[in-house]
């Protein structure tokens, strides 16, 4: 975490300028397997614990950011007078989270990406056809996959939309055929009548860049049918979104943003514990913004809600390295994904599944779990 951002003073009220509990934020710092931290909080009910934490306070003109042990944490709080706040915030970070579409949360999961589209920007094309689709299926099935994300709409950047109904024309005989062979299906999808064409072919969950913003329809649908949800952050949509993208403050932007969006939700009728959050690594955000938001991905277990991070094959990844091609990505890929494990996230969108649980295999056994 950075080490050369202002101070948060251990008494704000001597500054004269109190603090309110929505501007505080808690990423887990001090991360650490669970068999060596007795004295830590749990994380988000995976096999790590924290001992520390990164305390950030919005100001009107900045942010101010401390790092702090728990304790030196409910000090704070005290003199800051947000005592309930933080421990809200602690609760949310340290509950273990329900599982999702059946599947145990408490390690980490592999999601498989399966775009059946002719220009999506990893493998536009390889797997347009409805044969080609099912047979990658499978094959990442075999390869270990715990769900697979299944997708007819390209959503790299600059692209056009595409209709619903040519939409699940795409997915729909591909998600009825992987749920005969009994794969856990998500359907990647910002459009309700998708979402409802999915889940009547077998799809289990709706995995949606809009974060159910982008169909007037798709809240109440998903509420009404009952089915987990993976709600992303983007700013802007696919056409424009790395036109000129801008935060405040990357990491808390998004956390704000996703906040809002479960407690949506909430209201509307969906459990959060059937809602996964997702921080939308290259959905309008410069190399800057995703770096931010990566170091800080502990912070959105905050949300109380499970937590997904997609950065497979990203762009950005070619912009720290030698421009590489999407499928030349890999080893990127792979240490972005095992960065986000230390820091306890549930599932891993990935292209490349059978490198990615044998990456999760060592992890695991690195931390005193090979399952």
């Amino acid at each position: 975490m950075p080490s050369d951002l202002p101070s948060v003073p251990l008494d704000p009220r001597a500054s004269g300028a109190p603090v309110a509990a929505e501007d505080v934020y808690l990423t887990p710092v001090g991360v650490l397997s669970g068999l060596h931290a007795p004295d830590g909080q749990p994380l988000a009910g995976t096999v790590l614990s924290f001992t520390q934490v990164e305390l950030a306070v919005r100001r009107p003109d900045a942010v101010a950011r401390k790092v702090m042990g728990l304790h030196d944490l409910a000090a704070w709080a005290t003199a800051a007078g947000v005592v309930p706040a933080v421990e809200r915030r602690l609760a949310a970070l340290s509950a273990p989270r329900p599982a999702f579409a059946g599947l145990d949360l408490s390690r980490p999961l592999v999601m498989g990406i399966v775009n059946v589209t002719p220009d999506s920007f990893s493998d536009g094309g390889d797997f347009a056809a409805a044969d080609a689709a099912i047979a990658h299926g499978r094959a990442l099935m075999a390869a270990g996959a715990d769900i697979l994300d299944i997708g007819g709409e390209s959503t790299r950047p600059g692209a056009a939309p595409v209709s619903p109904a040519e939409e699940a024309a795409r997915v729909v005989p591909v998600i009825r055929a992987l749920a005969v062979a009994g794969a856990v299906i998500s359907v990647d999808t910002r459009h309700a009548q998708v979402m409802a064409a999915a889940l009547d072919a077998g799809a289990r969950i709706i995995n949606d860049i809009s974060a159910l913003e982008g169909d007037p329809d798709s809240l109440a649908l998903v509420a009404a049918r009952g089915c987990p949800v993976v709600l992303m952050h983007m700013q802007g949509d696919p056409r424009t979104m790395q036109l000129e993208p801008r935060y405040t403050d990357a990491a808390l932007d998004v956390m704000d943003y996703l906040m809002a969006r479960v407690e949506a939700c909430v209201a509307a009728g969906i459990p959060r514990g059937r809602i996964a959050v997702d921080p939308g690594i290259g959905f309008g955000k410069t190399v800057a913004h995703n770096l931010d938001i990566l170091r800080h991905t502990a912070l959105y277990h905050g949300t109380g809600c499970a937590l997904l991070v997609g950065l497979s094959r990203k762009r950005f990844l070619a912009a720290l390295s030698r421009g590489e091609a999407p499928k030349d990505r890999l080893a990127g890929s792979l240490a972005g994904g095992l960065a986000c494990l230390d820091q306890g996230a549930h599932i891993l969108r990935v292209h490349d599944v059978a490198e990615t649980v044998q990456a999760r295999a060592l992890w695991q056994a690195l931390h005193g779990r090979n399952i």
